[in-house]
């Protein structure tokens, strides 16, 4: 056995070789789903028309939820397939693609009924999804709160349950006698009854919870009450972190960045001030089982004195994406609520001249912003400020020339307009809100109306 310098030299040298190649092998990274696009539009419908701008965003889903697009496939249908939505030919089209191009996954932007699901899977051999499986599969990597947490648990159990025949084909389902279930059929019972149990368990804990956000509006100070409403990526995290001048407001550049509620006190100048809250964007065909699971988390929008329908100026699509926003509102009861459009993203827009007058022509109110300069909301805080003074309209509050801290405090609370001395008092015209005049009142203090208030009195739950 040689142990001669130069050998032991050799063998160092011959580790230190190794190590490289060693962390090399076993640095892993996760595998990346290669997504094949399917459209499949009706013949005939506004879908076919916007067709490839339809599979864009669903691309940008995909993308959103991690999967890698690597090719695209379409089909205008006259009726729907009951087997597998498109043709049998269609299929044969999107086996030999997702062989050429190395498929692992199938996105279709329809929904798919349970029935059509599994037969697509077990033609193709892959796993396949429709739009609304995605968008919750998206919901499940971005919530963050235990209560959207719950909210996207129960949507995909909703969605679930009339599919789990798909989940269980390896299970046998032998022909049963008298008194006789395959062992398939038990299990996917039972497995039917657990997931009614855990839909019922995630119902009344979201009731819980609607009942401690009740308690936590009653809990706040009366002002106004805006919230941001929209379509997913339109720019209303953007909005909500100029108004509020907060920079670690998360803001990105994808779909559903933002799913939980956030809500912040608005300084909006001249002693205006509003509560805004950001609530989780809309989009074209949101699966029914998740507006119904959010909507506890949507009453901040129910409960609003003021809408702002947040818009993409730059989106090719606008019109129709307020369509969509103004859709899912009528579904959550949202339509007394006064709606104003902020159009957003004005630096974005390649003829801002023309965009306006149209914009204009359509919703004469409409507001534009630009998120990327320091002055681009000034617009939108003038006009909460002018609405935030509708909810406090002038009036006259005498004051004894002595109370010099009842004074001070009409200062801090309120929006002074003049002050005069009327005998032995301060006679102070000043904007208050209207629980703010009856304490006034309960004080002792006379206080006289300048007009006949025209607002909405905020309740206690509103509040």
């Amino acid at each position: 056995m040689c142990r001669s310098p130069a050998r032991g030299t050799c063998h160092s040298s011959g580790r230190r070789t190794a190590e490289p190649l060693i962390r090399q092998l076993i640095s892993i990274e996760p595998p990346v789903e290669r997504a094949v696009l399917v459209g499949a539009p009706r013949k005939g419908s506004d879908d076919v028309q916007h067709l490839t701008e339809h599979l864009d965003e669903l691309s940008r889903l995909a993308d959103t939820a991690g999967a890698q697009v690597v090719g695209r496939l379409s089909q205008q249908v006259v009726s729907p397939n009951p087997a597998t939505l498109i043709g049998e030919g269609k299929v044969e089209e999107l086996r030999a693609l997702l062989e050429a191009e190395r498929g692992t996954l199938v996105l279709f932007d329809e929904e798919l009924t349970p029935n059509q699901g599994a037969n697509l899977e077990s033609e193709l051999k892959l796993r396949v999804m429709d739009r609304s499986e995605l968008i919750l599969d998206i919901f499940s990597t971005r919530a963050r709160t235990h209560e959207a947490k719950l909210q996207v648990e129960l949507a995909q159990l909703e969605y679930l349950l009339p599919r789990l025949a798909r989940m269980w084909t390896h299970l046998s389902r032998i022909r049963g006698g008298i008194g006789l279930r395959g062992p398939g059929e038990t299990q996917l019972e039972t497995d039917r009854r657990m997931i009614r149990r855990k839909i019922q368990l995630l119902r009344e804990k979201l009731r819980e919870w609607e009942k401690h956000r009740v308690v936590l509006r009653a809990g706040r100070s009366p002002m106004l009450s805006v919230a941001l409403v929209g379509y997913t990526n339109a720019g209303k995290s953007s909005i909500l972190r100029m108004l509020s001048g907060e920079h670690d407001i998360f803001v990105e550049d994808r779909l559903f960045a933002t799913l939980d509620t956030l809500t912040r006190e608005v300084d909006l100048g001249d002693g205006c001030r509003a509560r805004v809250s950001d609530t989780v964007g809309f989009i074209r065909k949101l699966p029914h089982h998740l507006v119904a699971s959010f909507r506890a988390t949507l009453e901040e929008v129910r409960e609003a004195d003021l809408l702002l329908h947040v818009v993409d100026a730059s989106h090719p699509g606008w019109e129709e994406q307020m369509r969509v926003v103004d859709q899912v509102l009528g579904d959550i009861g949202v339509t007394t609520q006064p709606v104003l459009p902020v159009f957003n993203k004005m630096d974005q827009v390649r003829e801002p001249g023309g965009f306006t007058a149209r914009a204009r022509e359509l919703y004469p109110e409409a507001l534009f912003a630009n998120t990327m300069r320091i002055d681009g909301v000034d617009q939108l805080k003038q006009e909460l400020r002018r609405r935030e003074r509708t909810l406090r309209p002038p009036v006259t509050v005498h004051v004894p020339l002595a109370d010099g801290a009842r004074l001070a405090s009409l200062y801090r609370l309120g929006e002074v307009l003049e002050q005069t001395v009327v005998a032995d008092r301060h006679a102070v015209k000043v904007r208050l809100a209207p629980w703010q005049v009856e304490q006034l009142k309960r004080d002792g203090l006379v206080v006289n109306a300048e007009q006949r208030p025209e607002f909405r009195v905020p309740s206690s739950e509103s509040a």
